[in-house]
């Protein structure tokens, strides 16, 4: 049965992280060395009158026109124990993140996409803030490696998956990451930063006037956002967080959809009674499958893996006592990567769809990432110093925000995600059974990289 995309199982994630001069800084000319192009997505219409200059003697531009630089973005080769760090550290940061921003409710957040928009930030801090952010990404080792390691997820995560069979009528598996910087027109951005930008996570600068047009710059982002991800992330950016003192807008956005490799029959679908934290039920269409996979029994939950027709698995599971946030909070980046069980399971599981809007500046700062949102003072290494991107120490986090929407029937998913392996098992496999008919914890991975895209629980599946 082929994907109906008004309901589809989707999930996606975006941040943007906004850095706005302070109150009387310059803006100074935009610096040579890069070629202006207006046909990129996301440009004016031509015709479209340039915006007005920022300050005397700053080049003319156009919003929404990409300002690349000479060199592509890297080809990179990194080792696995280079990748197995990253994708560890970004599980790690996953677990603490949604332990601040998890309560009651469904919730979901992307690791990868959080984590990608602070490594691109990464390169522009310096001193405490630098460290603050190193810190919270769990990073330990060599920066220019994680990078390195960035560049690569990007290209796994981009791959296509090879063609099916023409008997095969599933939707065919896409994940696309994407990533844009948004700049003043005008304002001094450093090449060395800029080219980072472009060279590791191919987002040329994208000129907007934030300046004299803050509504009319956010509504530029918010639309490449919403074509990023096919119209399901709306309005990113709420009205009055870009001012006319923002300067940079920094943005991932991924889109992922996939079906099951075994999906679900929907004549198999029935009500079924879902307990809350709170003791109460509620009815709920609960799906059914017989199906050979990957299921794991702990001390602390129970877990199935459920394969997707492509590069990408979503894990399942169900804590043993006590709240999927409780669940979260007492396992480790390791524990994600389970050792699996060849079984045979008879799996009982809810549909469910919602969106989370995350408060994701009061989370990061809940996790020790301060000084980059305090107004910068000079010689005061206790409020931001972003000088890897401007040399003027006027530039801070005005904003953090993250959004993420999934859904999931008995086709598939559409969400993030990235490559799957699959073993094949000669043994006979055990028999197992799980019914998942209260709160569980759940997770999308990339098989081939390890990477963690998405990380949520679901508390209610009757909650839209």
């Amino acid at each position: 049965m082929g994907m109906d995309r008004s309901r589809v199982a989707a999930a996606f994630a975006v941040i943007s992280l906004i850095a706005a001069a302070c109150a009387g800084a310059d803006d100074a000319a935009t610096p040579p060395g890069r070629t202006p192009d207006s046909t990129s997505p996301g440009s004016t219409p031509p015709g479209s009158p340039p915006a007005p200059d920022p300050t005397p003697g700053a080049v003319p531009f156009v919003p929404g026109e990409v300002v690349r630089f000479d060199a592509p973005i890297a080809d990179v080769a990194v080792t696995e124990s280079e990748l197995a760090a990253v994708a560890r550290a970004d599980a790690a940061f996953g677990l603490d993140l949604l332990g601040v921003v998890a309560g009651d409710d469904n919730v979901m957040i992307s690791p990868y996409s959080v984590a990608t928009a602070l490594s691109m930030l990464l390169p522009g801090a310096r001193n405490t803030t630098a460290a603050e952010i190193a810190a919270v990404l769990h990073l330990t080792g060599d920066e220019e490696a994680m990078h390195r390691v960035r560049t690569h997820i990007e290209g796994a995560l981009a791959s296509k998956a090879a063609p099916a069979g023409e008997e095969d009528t599933r939707e065919p598996f896409v994940v696309r990451p994407a990533n844009s910087a948004w700049g003043q027109g005008g304002y001094p951005f450093l090449e060395p930063y800029l080219e980072r930008l472009a060279t590791s996570y191919g987002a040329g600068l994208r000129l907007v006037d934030f300046a004299s047009a803050p509504d009319a710059s956010a509504d530029i982002i918010n639309g490449w956002v919403e074509d990023a991800t096919e119209g399901r992330i709306e309005d990113l950016i709420p009205d009055g967080v870009i001012t006319t003192l923002t300067r940079l807008v920094l943005v991932n956005a991924i889109w992922f959809r996939a079906n099951w490799e075994v999906p679900f029959d929907p004549e198999r679908t029935a009500p079924a009674p879902f307990t809350r934290l709170d003791g109460t039920t509620v009815e709920v269409p609960m799906m059914h499958a017989d199906m050979r996979t990957g299921y794991a029994a702990t001390d602390l939950f129970e877990a199935v893996r459920l394969r997707y027709a492509g590069d990408a698995a979503m894990v399942v599971a169900v804590p043993r006592a006590g709240s999927p946030a409780e669940l979260a909070a007492r396992i480790t980046a390791d524990d994600l990567a389970v050792a699996w069980g060849d079984f045979q399971v008879e799996l009982a599981m809810p549909r469910f769809e919602f969106e989370s809007d995350v408060g994701l500046k009061a989370a990061l700062q809940a996790l020790g990432m301060n000084t980059a949102f305090v107004v910068p003072v000079p010689g005061d290494d206790g409020t931001a110093d972003l000088t890897g991107i401007t040399e003027p120490r006027d530039l801070y986090v005005q904003d953090a925000l993250h959004k993420t929407f999934i859904a999931l029937d008995e086709d598939g998913t559409e969400a993030a995600a990235a490559t799957a392996l699959v073993f094949g098992i000669t043994s006979l496999p055990q028999p197992a059974a799980l019914t998942v008919d209260r709160p569980f914890l759940f997770w999308i991975e990339s098989t081939s990289t390890g990477e963690i895209l998405f990380l949520g629980q679901v508390t209610d599946p009757s909650a839209a």
